[in-house]
């Protein structure tokens, strides 16, 4: 009987393939879904915690480099930067940056609830679930 000798890929490319599968499944590449959904205002629950948000990043002048800033709950909360709509599916020509609405523990795992801003306008969008949907606020 013989046997047909299959090599083992190597383990960069095994690596390539379960990180590419990890950024898949948990949309850390961050292009917004083909089918999301954008609405002209916000009535949604969690709308209100948005607005508070908003209003605390505002007050620190939205800041455009990503990282951990102090929250007034004592707590943290995260800039991820620029958010470069590649999907296109908000008002295009705009140059706009994410937050997360909610703080937590600095370095603590982020959620799917941010807040994207045109930093030219000052327009908001509310994004529930990390950038499937966007509800202007």
């Amino acid at each position: 009987m013989h046997t047909l000798y299959r090599p083992r890929p190597s383990w960069p490319a095994r690596l390539t393939v379960m990180l590419a599968a990890l950024f898949s499944m948990t949309g850390l590449v961050g292009v917004t879904p083909a089918d999301a959904s954008v609405y002209g205002s916000c009535t949604i629950s969690r709308c209100s915690d948005a607005r508070s948000a908003n209003a605390i990043w505002s007050s620190k002048g939205y800041p455009t480099s990503a990282g951990w800033y102090t929250w007034p709950d004592g707590r943290y909360n995260y800039t991820g930067g620029r958010f470069y709509n590649r999907e296109g599916q908000l008002p295009s020509g705009a140059t706009y940056y994410e937050y997360d609405v909610y703080s937590r523990a600095r370095g603590a795992s982020r959620d799917a609830y941010r807040i994207v801003v045109n930093r030219s306008t000052g327009v908001t969008w509310f994004s529930p679930n990390h950038y499937t949907d966007f509800y202007r606020l």
